[in-house]
């Protein structure tokens, strides 16, 4: 029996709202890193200005470290849904889903190094790898690993976070580093861009370790979404309105609360590292459970609709925003690195992210498939059918 794609009547449509929304989340705060040395400042002394300070502060407790989550828990949810669907045909998902995540690591290596370094799809890619190898595990079995991985690692990094800041040791900026990304991407040829990219992607996943950390942050999301897609929790939001009213009520509360300790306290490096790793995630699962439960008004589905389209075509999405980010602001562009703020750049994201709409508006109106998803899709299933379809 031959192996199949998702069909367009097999989607979740509120899988693509999530997507699309945490697609707009992911382009605001990564717009951070498009203009400015994000890696190597401490973004919480560095925005003086009392403008850049404020929408800076307003990312960082409502985006960051909550819509990469979400998008990775969307990420294990739709390999299970592949997976359930292909046992259900009868077929063996194991070597399509193999294809399928190699050629998205090949996408994510030419990504990182041809475009922008801030690439995760490298990340998911190697983390999909893992999780394939548990996809018949029990719901249970699954949530009860991904705990373990996520809380006994991360806790024990908290206690050493919380010895560094009581020890008084503050947050290193690289004032070499940051001059030397102003240089390259600002005013520096194409051979002085790859450098600086090589060098960005190396810093923020091998020397900080986030790399090999994925087993800690990316790899659990991952698992969380699996155990989710195993029970149906969004396909079955009308029968279990109860549950997903608690998890949302309580994830949004303790997400929030959490997220809001460098603020309420002190911006050190404990504070800091629990308000990503614990209140990022939290917040992550209470913005899926209310999306899920909105979804079940037609009305919420009818204006989130050109979200939802976004999210169909969310490789295209992804991988548009760094080319589009970084012909802005290279020196191959119009060369702007450094030099615009914080709102500029956030209001930059919005403008960019609404003309995607509008895109994949017109590119649905004719065909069935995003142009990277097509590739992709090619590429895995060694075929592409008619009209892209």
């Amino acid at each position: 029996m031959e192996v199949r794609p998702t069909e367009l009547q097999d989607r979740v449509v509120a899988i693509d709202i999530m997507r699309g929304l945490s697609l707009l989340g992911i382009f605001i705060v990564n717009m951070l890193a498009f203009h400015t040395p994000y890696y190597y400042i401490n973004p919480y002394t560095w925005y003086t200005n009392p403008s850049d300070a404020d929408t800076f502060q307003w990312i960082d407790i409502a985006l960051q470290g909550s819509v990469y989550p979400l998008f990775s828990m969307l990420f294990g949810y739709g390999l299970m849904m592949q997976f359930r669907k292909s046992q259900e045909r009868g077929n063996s998902f194991i070597p399509l889903g193999l294809r399928r995540l190699s050629v998205l690591l090949i996408i994510g290596l030419l990504h990182a190094f041809l475009v922008w370094s801030g690439d995760i799809l490298i990340t998911y890619a190697l983390s999909g790898f893992i999780v394939l190898l548990m996809m018949r595990l029990s719901r249970m079995w699954l949530l009860t690993i991904a705990l373990i991985l996520y809380i006994l690692p991360n806790m024990g990094l908290a206690f050493l976070s919380y010895i560094v800041a009581v020890s008084g040791e503050t947050f290193y900026s690289g004032v070499q580093e940051i001059e030397s990304s102003l240089i390259a991407f600002g005013s520096g040829s194409w051979m002085d861009i790859f450098m600086q990219r090589a060098a960005d992607w190396t810093y923020a996943n091998i020397e900080s370790g986030s790399l090999f950390l994925i087993g800690m942050t990316i790899l659990p999301y991952m698992l969380l979404g699996a155990v989710a897609a195993k029970g149906k929790l969004i396909e079955r939001t009308s029968q279990k309105k109860t549950f997903w009213i608690t998890l949302t009520t309580v994830s949004l509360i303790a997400g929030f609360s959490i997220k809001l300790l460098p603020y309420v306290f002190e911006a050190n490096f404990y504070y800091m590292y629990v308000q990503d790793i614990f209140g990022g995630p939290l917040v992550a699962i209470g913005y899926a459970g209310l999306i899920t439960l909105l979804c079940q008004l037609a009305i919420f589905r009818k204006i989130m609709n050109p979200f939802a389209k976004v999210g169909r075509m969310s490789m295209t999405t992804y991988i548009s925003q760094s080319v589009i980010a970084t012909t802005i602001f290279y020196s191959y562009g119009f060369a702007l690195y450094g030099k615009i703020d914080v709102l500029t750049g956030t209001w930059l994201a919005v403008g960019i992210f609404v003309i995607q709409m509008i895109f994949a508006e017109i590119w649905f109106s004719r065909f069935k498939q995003g142009p990277i998803e097509a590739i992709w899709k090619r590429a895995t299933y060694g075929k592409l059918n008619k009209n892209n379809e």
